[in-house]
């Protein structure tokens, strides 16, 4: 996304309130814009479609058509849209039902508004952003469906798991996969949490029996 550019977002709530307080604080923001408003679930796809927004930012509950579906049919017909899910709902079942759809992001509504201009922030450069909130329930339920837990971990988690039980140290990792030394602290710390490891030795013994290492 051109930096240059202003993040164009378009805000769906049910609420009239609601958008006008999130309507302001986007508006005050130097690098961002609200670009429209939309009530239900089938006023945002036809603005989303209508104006192409960078971000929509979308309660998951709205009449005539669940953020849900708007999502799925919003993305099915411009991909290039990102979606950022506002729920008052901290249950696992509706952050992975919005994320199948195709949303990039997930905020719980008693967010603060620093988090969600980091989320909006987040999804515009390309990343995903899950609020602390909902990140614990996500991962057990995510346990539950995965038989090996090394498909818990992203690639590079995987990498820096098996260089720390190599016996490598945070910052000759980071030399080795052009990171910082902060960076791979922040993947040994997520690393850790995923797999419910408390140390090096806990480390070291997993990829021992998951014959990630000799």
């Amino acid at each position: 996304m051109n930096p240059n550019r202003k993040i164009r977002v378009l805000l769906a709530d049910d609420h009239a309130i609601l958008r006008k307080g999130i309507g302001m604080l986007i508006n005050s923001q130097p690098d961002m814009e609200l670009a429209a408003e939309a009530a239900s679930g089938e006023e945002v796809v036809r603005e989303a479609l209508r104006i192409v927004p960078d971000i929509v930012v979308m309660d998951v509950s709205m009449p005539d058509s669940n953020g849900i579906e708007a999502t799925r049919r919003i993305l099915a017909a411009e991909p290039r849209v990102r979606v950022i899910g506002l729920s008052m709902y901290k249950d696992a079942v509706y952050v992975r039902e919005l994320l199948r759809a195709g949303a990039s992001g997930y905020l719980v509504k008693d967010c603060d508004d620093a988090e969600l201009l980091l989320a909006i922030r987040a999804v515009a450069r390309g990343e995903a952003y899950l609020s602390p909130a909902v990140t614990s329930a996500v991962l057990t339920d995510y346990r539950r469906s995965v038989s090996n837990p090394v498909d818990l971990l992203t690639a590079r988690e995987r990498e820096v798991l098996v260089m720390i039980a190599e016996g490598k140290t945070n910052k000759e990792i980071a030399n080795a996969l052009g990171l910082s030394v902060y960076t791979v602290e922040s993947y040994r710390g997520s690393l850790m949490e995923k797999l419910n490891l408390h140390n090096t030795g806990d480390i070291v013994r997993f990829a021992i029996r998951n014959g990630l290492i000799a």
